[in-house]
């Protein structure tokens, strides 16, 4: 039998990396699309030795109409894709909100465009928790029927113009396009091999990658963003999922467009990702010392713009219909985080 093969836009990435290797061990041949603005050609060399086979790739901006058309000419019998390909730092994006729209709207756009005009075509989307904004107390924990308040920040009004996209693209191609939007919360953890993880450019714009960096001597102390939100510890709640669990809900949703496992009952449909359980970041700082009897210093800070107070998700509709659950314990991810840290600090 043919296998199915895929484009993983941003594919080197974080997400996308570790999207690769469970396409691989799902049956699925993955073509990735970077530039590596964000990310490392050393992450297809931990993808290889993880798999056993070197991964297509190539090296192409979404956002160059020209060259992603390219790319499909290449590889003319890819009529599936997951795009992770966009900017996403909350923090950045309120300071250079243009850099984010450009990038994560005309990527889409492109990709879409071109991808529908070769025929029919579907479209794994990576969404964020940011588009519901700060939800009420009643929507706790965020079920799909929660309503999409303003987002907090540019990055999370380009997730909410996507799926706007999507949607009236899908509504408009029913024939031709099929789109599943995975609205995911907060990724952490690394591969357990070690040879693929969160490796950010800079200073880290998430909380895990902040905190090994303290535990290794890296940075001198962590920042805790405000110690006086409306939550029990003060600190910002997240819902915090493991890399490799949301990996496998890309492969999950693929199977239900492929109708390996069931069937599409819309054009587009909305799951919500995440372990259904909200973690203070003070209670990251505390399982991650524990989990690997490491310590983190850390100061409180003055809140950071753009922050939702707290948001962690309900994921019981990916639970019964995607067949897809988040249940690595969170000490094994919070051990994989460390494992990968020293692994790339030479500490082992």
């Amino acid at each position: 039998m043919k296998r199915i093969k895929v484009l993983v836009t941003g594919g080197a990435g974080y997400i996308g990396a570790h999207t690769v290797v469970e396409l691989h061990k799902s049956g699925y041949d993955a073509v990735i699309a970077d530039n590596l603005s964000n990310s490392s050609e050393d992450v297809l060399t931990g993808i290889e030795k993880i798999t056993g086979e070197k991964p297509v790739f190539e090296r192409v901006d979404c956002t160059d109409y020209n060259a992603l058309a390219d790319l499909f000419l290449r590889h003319k019998d890819i009529s599936y894709a997951i795009h992770f390909a966009a900017f996403k730092a909350v923090g950045e994006s309120v300071s250079d909100p243009m850099k984010y729209y450009r990038n994560n709207l005309i990527s889409l756009i492109n990709l879409i465009e071109i991808m529908t005009s070769a025929g029919e075509s579907s479209i794994v989307f990576s969404s964020s928790c940011t588009v519901y904004g700060q939800p009420s107390a009643n929507y706790l924990p965020v079920g799909e029927d929660a309503p999409l308040q303003p987002a907090q920040s540019p990055y999370g009004k380009t997730k909410q113009m996507c799926e706007d996209i999507l949607k009236d693209a899908s509504q408009a191609m029913k024939e031709r396009l099929k789109v599943i939007s995975l609205r995911y919360f907060n990724p952490v953890g690394a591969h357990p091999s070690a040879l693929i993880g969160e490796l950010p450019m800079g200073v880290p714009q998430n909380l895990l990658p902040f905190v090994a960096q303290t535990a290794a001597g890296v940075r001198e102390f962590l920042n805790v963003w405000g110690d006086d939100y409306n939550t029990p510890d003060g600190s910002c709640i997240r819902d915090y999922i493991y890399v490799c669990d949301l990996a496998k809900a890309h492969v999950a949703a693929l199977d239900r467009m492929t109708e390996r496992n069931g069937k599409m009952d819309e054009n587009i449909e909305y799951y919500n990702l995440g372990t259904g359980r909200g973690l203070s970041v003070l209670e990251v700082i505390d399982l991650f010392k524990r989990a690997n009897s490491v310590d983190v210093p850390f100061k409180i800070a003055p809140r950071r713009p753009g922050d939702v107070e707290q948001v962690w998700a309900d994921p019981s509709k990916a639970n019964k219909v995607l067949g897809w659950r988040a249940d690595t314990p969170v000490e094994s991810v919070m051990q994989s985080a460390w494992k990968w840290e020293k692994r790339i600090r030479g500490m082992e």
